[in-house]
């Protein structure tokens, strides 16, 4: 089975968000699993130079964008196995960032008719197409409407991915003719049209043969108002089509036994040495250094859609009642910044608020925290969880998509579940979760094996690419 998977995006070459993780995860496991998987990005100016110079140039040429031809060189390099593509257009993609400019209508517009006009040049022909999100989501509209009639594209399916549905890729409707280039009865019959603009994921999921997210309960989610983003009636509709995957961990990547961040490397076999974390992390952020204490963690960018205002509506009463410290990590809105700020100035000895981003201390903190906090309002799949579990640190999160998936609830007379979760966007649910929580913390025993179930869940990619693979089966 031949698969391209098509991306704005993917570690190790570039990355603003979790997409990256994915591009750069699930192909490299496909291969492992006997798919001939390629990945397809645009080049960024800023991949590294190490990258840059390791590129073959495949050949260039020159792709529509309406009235005009636009150059489109492609180079390739091949890592763990993985063909990688690198679509080339200095105008486009020479930037210092890679999203949030005024013609990116056009760039990834652009990405998306370039990936397949590409296809003879490289002489590779898949099975399946797997795009991703609405910057590559108008590569099911070009297959199906300037493709066919051609035999070697008129075979290929398609699969479309939705990693968050809040970014739809939404822009005035005149790029119809001076972008798109195409007709307007893609518009005007609604598989363009969007509340009178133009919006790229709507088209990706209409034109696409199947339809999926990154977990099994935000596939549900996204069928109903509340999470669908205007987009859940077009949902509903799809939804015999429609899948979810939870994403997998890079257990190569995240691994606590060679982890080069930690002060000790650790494994389910010696747990203990978990505590050296603890304490070095203690040490490093200025806190009392104490192992009978519970450290709560938070990694995260700091805005509402991560459950900060719940958050800042109990940690004060948290921190007064319980024998705990709490260690933040992230930046984000002011507001927050702000706030976590006089937090620790109202509790010196218990909070360390870290208004940055270290990838040392995120690694650090996952591995010397007891408690690891996701009170998230939705979350598509989540990757800290995951983290936390691989590092025996227990999650405690609200029960909205991937986080309800990966995080079963810790009964502690049958010894199941690998954390603590709570149903409702309500402050007094996150807090009564947290007590108890730090209630069972006090019980050795009783944590140490929660450690141990943690440790023991498998999110590895293995088990989410065989289930991708199934998934691309079912539209051959």
């Amino acid at each position: 089975m031949k698969v391209l998977y098509v991306a704005s995006e993917a570690v190790p070459f570039i990355k603003t968000g979790g997409l990256a993780d994915v591009a750069g995860s699930l192909p490299k496991e496909l291969v492992k699993q006997g798919v001939d998987a390629r990945v397809i990005i645009p080049k960024y100016s800023n991949i590294g130079e190490k990258f840059r110079q390791e590129m073959q140039h495949q050949g260039h040429i020159f792709v529509p964008v309406a009235w005009r031809h636009k150059y489109a060189g492609v180079d390739s390099l091949v890592l763990d196995g993985v063909t990688y593509y690198f679509v080339d257009n200095e105008d486009y993609f020479k930037r210092d960032g890679l999203y949030g400019y005024n013609d990116d209508a056009e760039r990834f517009s652009f990405f998306s008719r370039a990936v397949l006009n590409l296809l003879p040049l490289l002489d590779f022909w898949p099975d399946v197409i797997h795009s991703n999100d609405w910057h590559a989501a108008l590569v099911n509209v070009f297959l199906k409407l300037e493709h066919q009639g051609d035999a070697r594209y008129e075979n290929i399916k398609t699969v479309f991915s939705i990693h968050n549905l809040k970014y739809q890729g939404v822009f005035g409707k005149d790029i119809m003719d001076s972008v798109l280039g195409l007709d307007w009865h893609y518009f005007y019959n609604g598989d363009l049209e969007f509340y009178d603009a133009v919006n790229f994921m709507k088209g990706g999921i209409i034109y696409a043969d199947k339809v999926g997210t990154v977990s099994r309960t935000y596939a549900e989610e996204i069928q109903y108002p509340y999470f669908g983003e205007n987009l859940d009636g077009l949902l509903r509709k799809r939804g015999h089509e429609l899948f979810g995957i939870v994403n997998g961990l890079d257990y190569d990547v995240y691994n606590p036994a060679t982890d080069k961040n930690l002060i000790a490397n650790y494994t389910i076999d010696n747990i203990e040495k978990k505590q050296e974390n603890k304490v070095k992390l203690q040490e490093q952020l200025g806190l009392p250094v104490n192992r009978n204490v519970p450290v709560i963690g938070l990694v995260s960018r700091l805005v509402s859609a991560k459950g900060l205002d719940l958050i800042t509506r109990i940690m004060d009463e948290l921190l007064s009642q319980e024998d705990c410290q709490f260690v933040l990590l992230g930046t984000g809105d002011k507001p927050y910044e702000d706030w976590f700020r006089d937090l620790q100035w109202r509790h010196s000895q218990k909070v360390s608020a870290n208004i940055r981003f270290s990838n040392e201390l995120a690694q650090r903190i996952y591995a010397g925290s007891d408690i690891f906090l996701m009170p998230s309002e939705y979350e598509p799949c989540g990757l800290g969880q995951l983290i936390a579990l691989r590092y025996g640190t227990i999650p405690v999160v609200r029960e909205t998509g991937g986080l309800k998936d990966t995080v079963q609830p810790f009964n502690k007379y049958t010894n199941e579940g690998n954390g603590y979760s709570f149903a409702n966007i309500n402050a007094h649910e996150l807090l009564f979760a947290l007590k108890k929580a730090i209630g069972d913390y006090s019980d050795q025993r009783l944590w140490y094996q929660l450690v141990a179930n943690a440790m023991a869940s498998d999110y590895s990619w293995g088990s989410a690419a065989k289930q991708y693979i199934d998934l691309y089966n079912s539209v051959l």
